[in-house]
């Protein structure tokens, strides 16, 4: 009986791509597979079939061949018949296929060894003063990490040695059991993953590739720096496992509180007490700055403690550098302490001569008062 087109039974067109001749062949076999048809011998023959197909249709150099010369270009020993089809290996692919992903990561290529991993990203908790936000600063910082280690250059191995391929995966990592319809991967249990064996080991690290250290490094703190800001360190975490590249480090930032300032994003925040003399007369006072100068503020007659005086560009830079916040001066008038008997009779005197236009907030809240209560009694 003369044999079926290939790309007919596959259901596909002459000019498809590999990915359509793939999906094509993983329907069918699904539908065809014999442990899904118990006992049915023509969906067994029809299985060994496509996948005879497939294997022929997947590969470029067969496939060309077959285009050109159809069947007869395995014929005579040069191809598999359908009764003689070995179609174990192929059929993995679909599971593969299916559940590579899930299984920890799709189809791996031959040969090799494997096992490298990316060393870990380290966390580093930096406290800087106010003005170092400000201004910036190079700080020098200790990290206790694992660094590659020198007599084997991380390898592991002993000097005048090397890993050799695990011989239980051939360098994979991993190995595959059949069981029925199943393909199970699991981790090697000669190599733990690594891929690789180290017969003579590193006396430094113990064949680990690593040892413990301190490592000392700069790091510039950009100015504008806030409260969590996160600064990396590419490359300068814990080395990688097994030749794998090193981890990053990230530096958390947090800005201990001052002693004159509160800070909110780029403005800060100065509460400066003057006498009582100076709010009622009016005056100038100098205040400070973040950078550690002075600036003058002119104070109005009959200012009121919680009045704010904004001095513009005296404030916090931006992170990124675009623009600058502003200093608000908050006034708190201090009432006069431990006043001598000059003191007090003069202020009595004040007391006796004034009127209620000197304090017209006082006045207005006790006439108010009065409204309330006469109000009530009514």
């Amino acid at each position: 009986m003369a044999k079926q087109d290939y790309y007919e039974l596959l259901g596909v067109q002459r000019g498809s791509s590999a990915d359509e001749l793939k999906k094509a062949y993983r329907k069918l076999a699904m539908q065809y597979h014999p442990d899904r048809n118990p006992g049915d011998q023509e969906a067994e023959r029809k299985f060994k079939e496509i996948n005879e197909a497939y294997e022929v249709l997947k590969d470029d150099q067969k496939r060309a061949a077959y285009d050109q010369f159809g069947h007869a270009a395995f014929e005579g020993g040069g191809g598999r018949g359908p009764g003689d089809f070995d179609f174990s290996g192929s059929f993995s692919d679909i599971f593969e296929s299916f559940f590579g992903d899930i299984m920890g990561g799709g189809r791996r290529g031959g040969g090799g060894p494997s096992g490298a991993q990316r060393g870990a990203d380290l966390r580093y908790n930096l406290e800087v003063t106010l003005e170092e936000a400000f201004g910036g600063k190079q700080a020098k910082i200790k990290v206790p990490t694992s660094v590659a280690c020198d007599s084997c250059n991380g390898s592991g191995a002993a000097a005048n040695s090397k890993p050799i391929a695990c011989p239980t995966c051939q360098g994979r990592g991993k190995v595959r059991a059949q069981q029925g319809f199943f393909t199970i991967e699991r981790t090697c249990p000669s190599c733990n993953g690594a891929g690789r064996i180290i017969e003579n080991p590193c006396k430094e690290c113990g064949g680990a590739g690593q040892v413990h250290r301190e490592k000392t490094l700069q790091v510039q703190i950009p100015p504008g720096v806030e409260d969590g800001t996160r600064i990396r360190v590419s490359g300068e975490g814990e080395a990688g496992f097994r030749g794998g590249p090193p981890g990053d480090l990230y530096i958390f930032l947090s800005v201990a509180p001052h002693r004159l300032f509160k800070r909110e994003g780029m403005h800060l925040y100065c509460r400066v007490p003057f006498k009582m003399t100076t709010a009622a007369l009016g005056g100038v006072i100098e205040v400070p700055t973040i950078d550690g100068g002075r600036a003058k503020v002119t104070i109005p007659p009959g200012t009121q403690t919680g009045k704010q005086f904004r001095l513009k560009g005296k404030g916090m830079p931006a992170l990124q550098g675009a623009g600058t916040g502003d200093l608000y001066v908050l006034a708190n008038v201090e009432t006069p302490v431990n006043l001598s008997k000059r003191q007090r009779e003069l202020l009595e005197e004040f007391e006796s001569a004034g009127g209620d236009d000197t304090s017209p907030e006082t006045s207005g809240f006790f006439a108010r008062v009065k409204e309330m209560w006469d109000g009530m009694k009514g």
